[in-house]
């Protein structure tokens, strides 16, 4: 039997204590002040990072780690403004980001050996979160770590169209390509 305080997290599917609860619930609530009404481009992560200055949302400072090279594969620039305003241009660009795995992987760093199980078992409840709750325009995987699940996205009824990379998903350090086919997208 599970006790109150281990279990599982809806976010993430990890068994989880009262804090990982509430640092899902502040994320979310951060994540959500931003959404747009009309979600343009869905960016597809694999896993929430751990630090929050890595988070886009966050409403920290100075933004880093996947926050930073997501904003500035997008054109984003966070030079000079605070959190907020950074977070309004995303938002008004019609661009949401959300990960398979809502939360961070207990014990931080990367992803597990057994990552493909982790990130497959989270599929059919991000499908219906994308199908009935964000309804995007498209969607674009943007995390390497999303790899071994590429065919299982691409698989899924998600009600809009999968963008890739020559069929993997983009890296956020080829910004220019991200940019290339964000543009290339819009004018399609």
């Amino acid at each position: 039997m599970t006790s109150s305080s281990e279990l599982a997290c809806d976010g993430c599917g990890q068994v989880a204590s009262t804090e990982h609860i509430a640092r899902r619930l502040k994320r979310l609530e951060w994540a959500t002040r931003y959404r747009p009404v009309h979600i343009h481009t869905l960016l597809l992560g694999a896993s929430s990072p751990m630090d929050e200055r890595d988070f886009l949302y966050a409403p920290v400072g100075e933004l880093q780690g996947e926050a930073a090279l997501l904003l500035e594969a997008l054109g984003i620039s966070s030079a000079g403004k605070n959190a907020e305003v950074v977070h309004g241009e995303f938002q008004r660009a019609g661009f949401f980001l959300t990960h398979v795995l809502e939360c961070p992987l207990e014990g931080g760093g990367s992803l597990p050996v057994d990552a493909r199980a982790a990130l497959k078992g989270r599929l059919p409840a991000l499908a219906t979160r994308i199908r009935r709750s964000l309804r995007p325009k498209r969607v674009m995987a943007i995390t390497e770590e999303l790899a071994p699940v590429v065919e299982d996205i691409l698989a899924l009824d998600l009600g809009c169209p999968v963008m890739l990379d020559h069929g993997k998903p983009f890296r956020l350090d080829g910004a220019v390509l991200l940019r290339e086919a964000l543009a290339i997208s819009a004018g399609g």
